[in-house]
């Protein structure tokens, strides 16, 4: 049997990171993957040569200095990763449908508010007031700055108000306040249950700057790969956790996986999804606070996608990486509920894809959806499922190229359908818990599973423990890494690559 110092369960970009983190700090190092390969949501897939990402198409904080800039400079990959950032212009477009107006949002901070006050010259106060809030969180949440992780962390009082509380005590004005919270489509919670705080964390970073990543999420796992290496961190795929043994003084000593080998480690930190996580633990160990707790946790949005190309015939010199979000109506509220029925939000990812010696034009189309649109073939397999669950994608995607043409008319006959997926596709292709895009909900004075579990030397992290998206599920590993390393060893390895 073999025994380790840590072992990790999940090797999405938490699960990478943190095993990472662990092998630079000399430890001996396991990191499980239920699925064939590593990578999880990050990972890229190709249909007929052409390249798509799954989970990964954006992010914030990679300009210099920037939070995702300095996390990959602390894991020394930060040369393996080529930024490719938007148009600072207008990186980001808003068209509403009921009022048939679109609205284009540039990035940097001055910049935004600048637009938006060009948009709305009557709610100059209302924006600055806003974008303040938004400061004042950052500033004073210590985790957003790598120099600062480890200064005590204090309960803000935005912390505690809803982010629709707060825009309603600053306007009335429905497109600003729906411009202001349209960033939810990148965590998947109303903006009446996301504290304000946690949105201001999340949006931040897109308000520096946006950027894709050439390569794509490959490029983080190729990157991670060659580190792990590098550190001697074990990596065994199609394996998982299915019991724990040896459970002395609340610490579990040997680990049982699926194939019935058995190995043991001092700690084990689990970067699933936290219902899944309730399924290992022996429950004669939990208390019924701690599984009601987990059992009240609520799934984010998910999403049915469309994967297109446009082909070469098309002439659009315009094209150029960018994001395009199409909302029917105002009311991001409504968007948001599973229980909506009508018309949902839309976003467009275009992106240029270069791949075997030939550029692509591709179009990713992200609806939103929830479990409950699925709920009819939950014990359907993938490959085996009814003619109305095909009926039902194939609807989907028609009426979401109608409104891609819509908007982009000259697509209507160069667009290529390569490819759809249903959030019963993300939840059996990447062994997502739900399908749901960002793990749990976020919501206001909500308590998530993060750090230490009812046994001793069991830790969660993920992006349901900190915060949604590739940046907080990378912060939450960093966080859980110093519980688990000697603190003098850990602030030196945390500051030895900032600069």
């Amino acid at each position: 049997m073999k025994k380790y110092d840590d072992i990790v369960v999940g090797s999405g970009i938490s699960g990478m990171t943190m095993a990472l983190i662990l092998g630079m700090n000399g430890r001996r190092v396991l990191l499980l993957e239920k699925s064939p390969h590593i990578g999880g949501s990050i990972a890229r897939f190709y249909k007929k040569g052409i390249p798509f990402d799954t989970g990964f198409h954006f992010t914030g904080g990679l300009q210099k200095d920037g939070i995702l800039y300095d996390l990959l400079s602390v894991l020394e990959i930060r040369d393996l990763i080529q930024p490719v950032f938007l148009s600072p212009d207008n990186a980001h477009s808003f068209f509403f449908e009921s009022e048939g107006r679109r609205y284009e949002v540039p990035y940097g901070i001055e910049n935004v508010k600048n637009r938006f006050k060009d948009y709305f010259p009557g709610e100059v106060s209302a924006i600055e007031g806003y974008f303040e809030k938004v400061r004042h969180v950052c500033d004073n949440t210590p985790s957003m700055n790598l120099r600062t992780l480890f200064s005590q962390h204090r309960l803000l009082d935005e912390d505690l108000i809803s982010l629709e509380d707060v825009l309603n005590g600053l306007t009335q004005n429905p497109a600003l306040k729906a411009l202001l919270s349209g960033f939810a489509m990148c965590y998947g919670v109303r903006p009446d249950e996301i504290s304000f705080a946690n949105h201001s964390r999340m949006c931040h970073g897109l308000y520096q700057s946006v950027a894709g990543v050439r390569n794509g999420g490959s490029s983080f796992i190729k990157a991670f790969e060659t580190k792990l290496k590098d550190y001697e961190v074990e990596i065994l795929c199609n394996r998982h956790i299915t019991g724990l043994a040896d459970i002395r003084d609340k610490k579990a000593g040997r680990f049982i996986l699926n194939t019935g080998e058995e190995i043991s480690g001092d700690n084990c930190v689990f970067t699933i999804h936290p219902k899944e996580i309730l399924k290992v633990l022996p429950e004669r160990y939990l208390s019924r606070a701690f599984v009601d707790r987990v059992s009240s946790f609520e799934s984010s949005a998910g999403f049915f996608s469309v994967f297109a190309v446009l082909n070469s015939e098309n002439e659009d010199t315009d094209f150029e990486s960018s994001l395009f979000s199409i909302f029917p109506h105002y009311d991001i509220n409504r968007l948001l509920d599973p229980a909506y029925t009508g018309t949902p939000p839309l976003v467009l990812i275009k992106s240029i894809e270069r791949t075997e010696g030939k550029t692509c034009r591709t179009v990713t189309a992200f609806e939103t959806s929830f479990f409950e649109h699925v709920k009819a073939w939950k014990d359907s397999e993938t490959g085996k499922r009814p003619q109305a669950y095909h009926d039902y994608k194939k609807s989907r995607t028609e009426n979401i190229l109608e409104r891609i043409f819509t908007v982009f008319p000259e697509y209507r006959n160069t667009l290529e359908v390569i490819g759809s997926a249903s959030v019963l596709t993300f939840r059996d292709f990447l062994n997502n818990y739900d399908g749901s895009a960002y793990g749990i909900k976020q919501k206001v004075n909500q308590f998530n599973l993060k750090g230490k579990l009812p046994l001793r030397n069991l830790y969660a992290a993920g992006q349901s423990s900190l915060l949604p998206g590739i940046i907080g599920a990378m912060m939450s590993s960093l966080i859980v890494g110093r519980s688990i390393v000697d603190a003098d060893r850990y602030n030196k390895f945390l500051l030895k690559n900032l600069r």
